[in-house]
């Protein structure tokens, strides 16, 4: 038990690494950058991680130790700490551009990574503490929408056509961007609306948590304008971006390809081989687990230390900071996942073909 608490701390390697960054100036400030997208790819090309699951027994005592809810609970202040402290130095008028862009991109690694991350472990969580760290993550990265579409829409549609965060055969990441950043927030207005009209509300009132989501969001970067000045609020807002297509492209890799069959008015109940997993450790732990995504689909509320792995679902070549950097370059993405792709038998091939 307490070597599995010992893993999931070095979860903090990031932050340390984040604010690193943060307070180095010139090149250093790139270092979070080098670490994450180059470091973690390289050592992670030479491991292959553990598929060991826990047992029953096992699975119940991490499940109620309070040790791994507390390890994700620090990630918010941590990420407020981080959030400040990048607006502080950000807005130093004696550093050059090169150093604030360094500056900015290690702000969008912890919105990314330790943000919608921790955001997404928390939005799971049924207690309102929790919901409402989650929310607090999301809004450091100017996402809060995520909150209401992952949760109701992403895991209802995911790997079929209906849900824009899920890459389609052989679509390039570009595209992705644009179709999953736009089509996912209108998703999350047209479920609150839907919401708010089964509750008998007003749509355009406090009671819709989609509106009030934009309020906050549009009074916190105008807060940052304010007190930082305007300069500052554009890296933030680029920080934030970041973070976004970070995300973003943790969802084109996690799905990429593989599709749900047709089953009468719906689709067949999602299954292992829905799902691109990895069980690279370093990613693993970074993610906390989000790697075991099979199994997180299927049972979407599981803690993330209980998740298991599946010998049926699709696995990567390598972790999931690697992959998002192959899926950076097309041509090399296609080539490596679409024979993967062909490997499992993942998608119909007429599905396929109809996406070409």
């Amino acid at each position: 038990m307490k070597r599995l608490q010992l893993k999931y701390l070095f979860v903090y390697t990031t932050p340390i690494v984040i604010l690193f960054s943060l307070w180095a100036s010139g090149i250093w400030s790139f270092f979070a950058l080098l670490f994450i997208f180059g470091l973690i790819p390289l050592t992670e090309l030479f491991t292959n991680g553990s598929t060991y699951n826990l047992n029953g027994e096992e699975e119940e005592q991490v499940k109620k130790n309070i040790v791994f809810d507390l390890i994700i609970y620090l990630l918010v202040p941590i990420q407020c700490v981080i959030l400040i402290y990048f607006l502080i130095q950000v807005s130093d008028e004696s550093l050059p551009l090169y150093t604030k862009i360094g500056l900015t991109t290690a702000y969008g690694l912890s919105c990314g990574g330790l943000g919608i991350n921790g955001a997404h472990e928390l939005g799971h969580r049924h207690t309102w503490y929790e919901q409402l760290m989650s929310k607090l993550l999301l809004l450091s990265t100017l996402y809060m929408h995520f909150f209401i579409e992952h949760n109701r829409g992403h895991h209802k549609h995911v790997s079929t056509d209906q849900d824009p965060a899920s890459s389609r055969y052989n679509e390039i990441i570009y595209s992705f961007f644009f179709r999953s950043i736009i089509g996912g927030w209108k998703s999350a207005w047209r479920l609150e609306e839907t919401k708010m009209k089964l509750k008998k509300k007003r749509v355009w009132s406090v009671h819709n948590e989609m509106l009030r989501f934009q309020i906050i969001q549009i009074a916190l970067v105008t807060t940052v304008a304010l007190i930082f000045g305007f300069n500052t609020m554009l890296f933030f807002i680029a920080g934030a971006t970041i973070g976004i297509l970070i995300l973003e492209t943790v969802n084109y890799i996690e799905h990429y390809g593989l599709r749900r069959l047709k089953v009468g008015d719906g689709f067949e109940r999602t299954k292992p081989i829905h799902s691109w997993n990895s069980n690279h450790p370093i990613g693993r732990i970074l993610l906390l687990e989000v790697t075991r995504h099979s199994d997180h689909h299927y049972i979407s509320s599981k803690k993330y230390q209980t998740l298991k792995h599946f010998d049926n679902s699709p696995q990567m070549p390598t972790g999931y900071p690697g992959m998002m950097v192959l899926a950076l370059f097309p041509p090399l993405w296609f080539r490596v996942m679409n024979k993967r792709i062909e490997e499992y038998g993942a998608t119909p091939p007429q599905l396929a073909q109809s996406q070409l």
